[in-house]
């Protein structure tokens, strides 16, 4: 008998499966199944020691996707966001759990920052702890994840962005850019500066867009240099605000696409002995507790995180596929933009 573990992969097309790997080494596919399951205690036998090279051989991967959706439901749905520590994020999860609970669900939460290489070990590990079904705040126009899971079966639904095809709760983010620029306008400023957020995100880039559009409408042309690109943290508001604020014709006003950016922006303000509301205007989004609570108060866009939390759960195992609902905000006027009119 030929030693199997030296055959070479089978040249085809497929990827290897469990019945593959179950042929070649003569033992059922449920023997393979339980001895290449991560999570089951891993045997030292003979064959357990076999089947696993033999795997390996050939190019054997786990599909996390549809082991899950095999085992059957165990009412918990999973959660993925990108970070915790940002509050928009956190006060999301807790009305998504609040959500779920009131549909008879239990909610797991996996954070995984904003690479897509975590994105999808997250992803996965959420689906090896059996989860139902996941929501998603994370989607990146750059990443096939949604697409995975569409093509899975996975049931999903994305929250505050969209991969413009999977269902989505979202706000709608042109409208708000829009508003929250018109604002600025209407007190009198021609010169708004952006801090943009990452061109991966359709939220930032809705929000953008409504600021052009804004722009457009009241005859302030649009400038490149006024418009910053950022990540969505701290540090990044603060280095976008630092640019802005620096230059040779500096903005009167500025629209940051998040609250977390605002104050990344304030941050910078204090190193040029700037104040908003005072030296110059300033709205963020998403209307965070923070933003009232402030020496200066913020101006900035709400969303309702909890309708939107309660719409997310509603869809994830609905009927309907590709549905993306639009809530429309609000803007928050405070003393960051309403004090000082040019």
């Amino acid at each position: 008998m030929n030693d199997l573990t030296n055959q070479k992969p089978p040249a085809k097309a497929l990827p290897v499966t469990l019945k593959d790997v179950a042929k070649a080494t003569g033992v059922s596919i449920s023997t393979v199944s339980r001895i290449l399951d991560e999570r089951l205690p891993k045997s030292k036998s003979k064959s357990a020691e076999k089947v696993r090279a033999v795997a390996k051989e050939l190019g054997y991967t786990r599909d996390v996707m549809a082991s899950s959706l095999r085992r059957g439901g165990t009412g918990t749905i999973g959660v993925l966001v990108p970070h915790l520590t940002d509050t928009v994020m956190a006060i999301l999860y807790e009305e998504l759990a609040k959500a779920a609970q009131q549909s008879g669900y239990f909610t797991i939460v996996a954070t995984c920052g904003d690479e897509v290489e975590e994105e999808e070990k997250a992803i996965e590990s959420l689906l090896g702890r059996r989860v139902d079904g996941l929501i998603l705040a994370t989607s990146r126009l750059d990443s096939h994840s949604t697409e995975k899971l569409r093509r899975s079966g996975v049931p999903h639904t994305l929250v505050l962005r969209t991969d413009h095809t999977s269902n989505s709760v979202v706000g709608n983010d042109i409208h708000g850019g829009y508003i929250a620029t018109r604002h600025l306008i209407d007190l009198g400023h021609t010169r708004i500066g952006i801090v943009a957020g990452p061109s991966y995100s359709s939220n930032s880039l809705g929000r953008t867009e409504g600021y052009k559009n804004a722009l457009t409408q009241a005859g302030i042309a649009f400038e490149q240099s006024l418009c910053i690109e950022s990540r969505f943290d701290f540090e990044s508001g603060e280095n976008a605000g630092r640019t802005l604020l620096s230059l040779p014709d500096r903005p009167t006003a500025i629209f940051a696409v998040t609250d977390n950016l605002a104050l990344g922006v304030i941050s910078a303000a204090k190193e040029f002995k700037l104040t908003p509301g005072t030296d110059f205007a300033l709205v963020g989004y998403n209307d965070t507790p923070l933003a009232n609570m402030l020496p200066t108060p913020i101006s900035s866009v709400h969303i309702p995180l909890d309708f939107i939390a309660y719409k997310a759960v509603d869809l994830l195992f609905g009927d309907k596929t590709g549905e993306i609902v639009e809530i429309m905000p609000s803007l928050i006027p405070r003393h960051s933009s309403i004090y000082y009119k040019v």
